[in-house]
């Protein structure tokens, strides 16, 4: 019996080549899928390309939403596109050889689910922020169950419903473009499954650090909710 395929998108910078190599090396380590990888250099020439992996070259920063969507183009293209996509920050790791293969299964048992999200913690394996937990009570990051949210660095999403919503929100450039992505795949009649038992590991770095989160994350914010909520009724006079 063939593996479930998935394509997986990595953006680069070329700002991090030890801990992109790192996060590849457990990519191509993942056993009982069929794993087909493309690196999107996001204004840049990928450096760090392992053999046999697809390339995109991009003439200038596009933000990671749209980076994303021009990896999972690139895939496309290429043909005979997988039922699966699985979006990979290239400073995250895979701290087991079958946490691809058991995120599939999940999503096969939740086929009502659009994506499936592992639990994102620190490389200590237990320290998870409350920004990396999917849903309320962020203070149990170990309770799976059904999610209206994602962490889009480290997601597994289904091909048809990603192309169903027109992928990620490019506009959004940086922060908050996986709760536009949850939001639209709700409103498309999906939902989310947070798959808690599965781990995957990420540097403990704060959002924060860039200088353009206060404004971006802010006026995100306000872009998603135009977006995706209803308009507010007012009393007729």
């Amino acid at each position: 019996m063939p593996y479930p395929r998935v394509d997986v998108v990595v953006l680069t910078l070329n700002d991090r080549p030890d801990e992109e190599s790192a996060a590849q090396a457990t990519l191509l380590a993942q056993r009982g899928v069929d794993v087909r990888v493309v690196v999107v250099g996001n204004g840049c020439r990928p450096e760090v390309v392992p053999p046999g992996t697809l390339t995109v070259c991009l003439p200038e920063n596009v933000g990671i939403p749209g980076g994303q969507n021009a990896g999972a183009e690139a895939l496309r293209e290429a043909g005979d596109p997988a039922e699966w996509l699985f979006f990979l920050d290239n400073d995250a790791r895979f701290p087991r050889p079958d946490v691809l293969s058991r995120l599939v299964a999940e999503a096969e048992q939740h086929p009502e689910a659009a994506w499936v999200q592992p639990r994102l913690t620190g490389p200590d394996d237990a320290t998870t922020p409350r920004r990396w937990v999917p849903r309320l009570r962020a203070s149990a990051p170990g309770r799976p169950g059904r999610v209206t949210s994602m962490t889009e660095g480290v997601v597994l999403i289904r091909r048809a419903a990603f192309d169903q919503v027109g992928g990620w929100e490019s506009t959004l450039f940086l922060y908050h473009e996986g709760f536009d992505l949850a939001w639209r795949l709700y409103a498309a009649g999906w939902s989310g499954w947070y798959a808690a038992d599965l781990r995957m590991h990420h540097p403990l770095t704060t959002p924060a650090r860039h200088a353009l989160y206060h404004r971006l994350a802010a006026r995100n914010r306000i872009r998603i909710a135009h977006r995706n909520l209803p308009a507010p009724s007012s009393p007729s006079t």
